[in-house]
Parts: structure tokens; C-alpha cells; sequence
């Protein structure tokens, strides 16, 4: 009697119908519509690279058009730099997801007599891996885990704060406690590292900064009093800006409706910025030197570092503004480190590369532009791009208004390549956006809980999202597409970071567990 085999699993027939969709999606191309000229132009300057290029429209998918302008610029094979192309005209920019035929020919944004002008940013050179699967499950808090952060240099260190009012250091590649940083009476709801991993600063409800030395555990000085209410956001000053090699300066803010300015090392208040009418929510300390803070007071003011003094307010939203984000938060975070591993010898070079690299995050169209994106609890999501020099910046106007949400945005962030937003709301979505124009990308779906906040990869290639269903998800930025579904936590999920160096995610929630997940 003949073997019957059994009928193809679940997987196996998903496997299959993707595989033939694939064949039939390769085999659409038409051959017989000829060449297409294409003239590529850099996104950051807007110069072009070479004169027009006839490619045959069959051949002209993404992975030929890298390989093309790659060859125009000289690369060799082993400097060879993956880019992401967009198309742009009237007013609208399109993503090159595959190649030009079924993103531009086919909806009829352009025909084959036409000379399509392709923007081009490089992607990261490296490419970091989806996590999927828990590595680690660390106990030792006694409460939820409100705030989480990896080193700036990499993966090996890992700070939490918590309900406890206790802050811990974990050791990332033993899995293991490494410091309890006691001092907090009440619960530590932020915590950040220095961009040189020097220096940790935590901020509670016992209306307090502290500075901690990661190396030693101990709390550097008495802790820093002046606010009379909570702390509700901590911003330092970037790398490059820095007076002296030794001086650190940190911006905190409170539910006092107040911004404080410190200096580290006298531990006194430099600089007090009231304004705001109600809780400032977040803060951020810009490469240019330029202070945003967002506030309940459904404003957003943006305040010279030096001086003190308020440069602009922006009054778009209706209601609560919860955070705000730059497009350079990244290089900011990171200063001097990247993805090599090569830390310049003395504090002139790391200063010197700390700056070019944010004048590399920031030029677009050989402007330094830092851009601003905020969300409101209006439903709505802002795009700003004040001007650099601050004597200009009144009277700014958004550049779009991101419409979608159903629900109060919680957080929002931008990749660290600057070119994409991400948004988490509590109607259970996250969406992507495009951070040049705030065109809408994706609405990333599979969350069944409100979400509390995202992260992207170095390399921006993915996101992670935590959310009140307990899961963390890995999602594919240029598909929008579910990688990995990553449960584990017993309870909802707080905080979530992806180290800089691409290794590892970091999460805690109300499970009073810190989970590490690894590819």
C-alpha cells in the first residue's frame, strides 16, 4: 500500500502562496516598454549625480538603480552604499518600494517619454538583525519598570528606573544586576545617559535630579533640587556644544510647568525657563543650541540655550502636547560613537566628530535643518522645520498636519536616518510617515492594546513596539509588514530601547521584569 502523505500545514500553504505570488509579481513587468531616463539627485545638497541615464524598464528595480549609482559615483564592490529613492512632484513624494514600473509607470505618475527625477539618501551600511527571541528575564525590581536605557557606546549596559524608587544597572552580556542605585523616595520615572556614558541622570516623583557614576554606582553630589513638582522628561546638552571637555550641562523638565538648566559639575541651576502655563511633558536639547519643550498647556516653545530667553511659540495643537521628537535625537544620543566602533583619542577629535556627524544627520538641501515632529492628545501629529538660526524663527508655520489617529499619540520618534516617523496611539496602531513631507506610510496593525511607545533600529530598517497587550513587535519600516511578534512580559509594557549599536532591545513593563531579546 502506498504512503500517503500528509496535507501541507498552515505554514507550508502561506509558504507556498507567497511564493507563487512572488513569481507572478516578477513576471508582471512588461518587456516590450523600452528604457526610461532617470536622473539621480542627492537628497542632502539637491546636486545631481551625472547627467540622465537611459535603464530599460524591465531592469529598473531598486537593487539595479543602487548598483547603477553606485558605479556613477565610483564605488568599488566593497564600498558599495545601499540607498533609498524617492520620487517627488506636486507636492507628493513616493518611496521606490521595488521598482519604478509598478511604483510610478503603472498609476500613471509618470510615462516612459518622461525624465523621472530620483532623490536618493544612503541607508546605513550595516544591517541589524530582528530580534526574536527573550534572551534574558531579569528580576530584582520590587515595582513596575518606568524607564529604560542603553549605554550610548553599546549594548553592554543597560539602565532602568522604577516604581521602587530604586534605578538599577544591568550587566547586558552576563544577564545579570550590576549596580542598585539607592537615593530616590519616590517612584523614577526617567532615566539617561550623558552622550559620553559618563554620567547617569535620573529624574522622580520626589521632585529631585540625581547624578549617578556608572562605573562605580555612586551618586555623583548631593541630588539636585529646585523643582517643586515631579520630573517629567531630561534632555543633555549635545557633545559638540559643550564649552569645556568636563563641563555637562542637562535640561530637565517638571509637572511645575517649569524647565531647569544644571550644570553637572557645580551642581547649580544655570538657567530657569517659565513660560509654559501648564506640565511640561518633554524636552529636547537641539544640535543647533536650541531648547523645545512641549507642555499640557498645548504649546510648544522653543528657548535659547544660552541666554534663556524664548525664541518662538508654536500654538497648533487643540489640546495636551505628550511629546516631541528631532530628526537628530539619534546622533545627538550617540555624539562621538557609531557603528565601527572607533572612539577618537582626545576630546578636541571626539567634539570635531560628534559635530560632523550631526551636521551630516541635519544638512538637506545644503541647509542645516533640524526638524520637530509632535503629538497631541488633539488625535493629530505636527511636522515643524524652524529655521537654524534663531533670530528667524518667528512666526513658524508646520510643515503638514498628520492626520490618522484615532486616539490620544502617545509618543512619537524619528529613524535615525531622519527620512521616516513613527507614531504609537492608544488606538492600538503605530503609523509610519514620511519625515520630509509627513505623507503617510503605513499603519502598522497587530497591537489588540493602546501602545505605549516605539523605537527604531541604528540602521532604521526596523521598529519595535511596546504596548499595554504585554507583546513587543518587530516591524519591517519599508514594507510596514510584522517581523516578529515577541511575547513574554506577564503585564502591559512600559519602556522599550534598542541599543545603539543594533545588539540588542531592552523592555520593562509591569511585570517588575527587565527582559533582553536578541536575534
Amino acid at each position: 500500500m502506498a504512503t500517503v502523505l500528509p496535507p501541507p500545514s498552515k505554514r507550508q500553504r502561506t509558504a507556498i502562496a507567497e511564493k507563487a505570488h512572488d513569481q507572478q509579481t516578477i513576471d508582471a513587468i512588461p518587456s516590450d516598454l523600452g528604457s526610461v531616463r532617470v536622473h539621480f539627485y542627492d537628497q542632502s545638497t539637491g546636486q545631481p549625480s551625472g547627467a540622465p541615464v537611459a535603464i530599460p524598464v524591465a531592469d529598473a528595480t531598486v537593487k539595479n538603480l543602487e548598483l547603477l549609482l553606485n558605479t556613477l559615483q565610483g564605488n568599488d564592490a566593497s564600498e558599495r552604499v545601499p540607498y533609498r529613492f524617492t520620487f517627488g512632484a506636486d507636492g507628493q513624494v513616493v518611496d521606490i518600494v521595488n521598482d519604478i514600473y509598478r511604483t510610478l509607470l503603472k498609476p500613471g505618475l509618470r510615462t516612459t517619454e518622461d525624465t523621472i527625477s530620483l532623490h536618493y539618501t544612503p541607508q546605513a551600511i550595516f544591517r541589524v538583525r530582528a530580534v526574536s527571541r527573550c534572551s534574558a528575564s531579569i528580576p530584582g525590581h520590587g515595582e513596575a519598570i518606568l524607564a529604560t536605557s542603553f549605554a550610548s557606546s553599546s549594548s553592554s549596559r543597560l539602565v532602568t528606573g522604577s516604581g521602587d524608587n530604586n534605578v538599577r544597572i544591568f550587566d547586558m552580556d552576563t544577564g545579570t544586576p550590576f549596580y542598585t542605585l539607592k537615593g530616590h523616595t519616590s517612584w523614577v520615572l526617567v532615566a539617561s545617559w550623558s552622550p559620553d556614558d559618563t554620567t547617569i541622570a535620573t529624574g522622580s516623583m520626589d521632585n529631585t535630579v540625581r547624578l549617578w557614576n556608572p562605573q562605580s554606582g555612586q551618586p555623583i553630589g548631593q541630588p539636585l533640587k529646585g523643582h517643586t513638582k515631579w520630573i517629567t522628561s531630561l534632555a543633555w546638552e549635545p557633545y559638540h556644544l559643550r564649552q569645556s571637555s568636563t563641563l555637562q550641562r542637562l535640561a530637565s523638565s517638571s509637572k511645575d510647568s517649569t524647565v531647569r538648566i544644571w550644570d553637572s559639575i557645580s551642581q547649580r541651576i544655570d538657567l530657569v525657563l517659565s513660560g509654559h502655563k501648564s506640565s511640561v511633558s518633554c524636552v529636547r536639547w537641539g544640535g543647533t543650541g536650541t531648547i523645545y519643550t512641549a507642555s499640557h498647556d498645548k504649546t510648544i516653545k522653543l528657548w535659547d540655550s544660552t541666554k534663556g530667553t524664548l525664541i518662538s511659540t508654536l500654538t497648533e495643537h487643540a489640546h495636551w502636547v505628550n511629546h516631541l521628537a528631532l530628526s537628530t535625537d539619534f546622533v545627538l544620543r550617540t555624539a562621538y560613537h557609531d557603528h565601527t566602533g572607533t572612539i577618537p583619542s582626545t576630546d578636541k577629535e571626539k567634539i570635531v566628530k560628534a559635530k560632523q556627524r550631526f551636521e551630516t544627520a541635519a544638512t538637506i538641501n545644503n541647509t542645516l535643518t533640524e526638524r520637530l515632529v509632535t503629538a497631541s492628545d488633539d488625535c493629530t501629529i505636527y511636522l515643524w522645520s524652524p529655521p537654524s538660526s534663531p533670530s528667524s524663527n518667528a512666526g513658524i508655520k508646520p510643515v503638514a498636519r498628520l492626520l490618522g489617529h484615532q486616539k490620544q499619540v502617545n509618543h512619537v520618534t524619528f529613524s535615525p536616518s531622519g527620512t521616516l516617523i513613527a507614531s504609537s496611539s492608544f488606538d492600538n496602531h503605530i503609523k509610519l510617515w514620511n519625515a520630509a513631507t509627513g505623507a503617510f506610510l503605513y499603519t502598522l496593525r497587530g497591537h489588540v492594546a493602546a501602545v505605549y511607545m516605539s523605537c527604531f533600529s541604528p540602521d532604521s530598517r526596523l521598529l519595535v513596539s511596546g504596548s499595554k497587550d504585554t507583546t513587543l513587535k518587530v516591524w519591517d519600516t519599508a514594507t510596514g509588514k510584522l517581523k516578529e511578534d515577541l511575547p513574554g512580559h506577564r503585564d502591559e509594557v512600559f519602556a522599550v530601547d534598542w541599543s545603539p549599536d543594533g545588539r540588542a532591545v531592552g523592555s520593562g513593563g509591569k511585570d517588575k521584569q527587565v527582559r533582553i531579546w536578541r536575534h
